[in-house]
């Protein structure tokens, strides 16, 4: 499967379960919470909001801004971080994926990945701006996240689709 054309072919697609939404949300809130020191802690990709962005980019009526919102305050309770501050980030994203979900789909998945890399940045501004009000400084190092987040939006995407992916029978 090419890297670009991974939305260029039509492909029957398998109906999408909530219980599959909802283990895929669950299973990014735990790689969320892996044990990540020093230089690295600032590496680490957000994983719930990238699975919040494909799911509000491919599934908008299903996934949307208050489902996000609710995520993110579990994601705030599981990092022990400022009551509100990943709901208003992942709110923020969503409203993103929401909004341009027809936009998105239309490109191929390199294109994706720079739109989404924008998308990030703004999420991660929202993190920033909260870190701001609350010590008076910008860690500007902590963008570097949302390079490693776009990082893992093309493998998610190909991962996603593949699970979804129908069988197709060949006589």
């Amino acid at each position: 499967m090419q890297y670009t054309a991974i939305n260029a072919r039509s492909e029957i697609q398998r109906p999408v379960s909530n219980t599959f939404i909802l283990m895929s949300v669950l299973v990014a809130l735990f790689l969320n919470g892996l044990p990540w020191e020093g230089f690295w802690l600032m590496l680490r990709p957000d994983f719930v909001a990238v699975v919040l962005l494909y799911w509000c980019m491919h599934k908008p009526w299903r996934l949307g801004i208050g489902l996000s919102w609710a995520v993110g305050i579990l994601a705030d309770v599981a990092d022990a971080s400022l009551f509100g501050q990943h709901a208003l980030a992942y709110s923020v994203l969503a409203f993103g994926g929401v909004v341009l979900n027809h936009r998105l789909q239309m490109f191929d998945l390199r294109q994706q990945t720079t739109h989404v890399f924008g998308i990030m940045v703004v999420t991660y501004s929202v993190y920033a701006m909260v870190h701001w009000l609350l010590n008076g400084n910008v860690v500007w190092l902590y963008f570097l996240g949302s390079l490693t987040s776009t990082l893992l939006w093309p493998p998610l995407c190909i991962l996603f689709q593949a699970m979804r992916q129908k069988p197709v029978e060949r006589e």
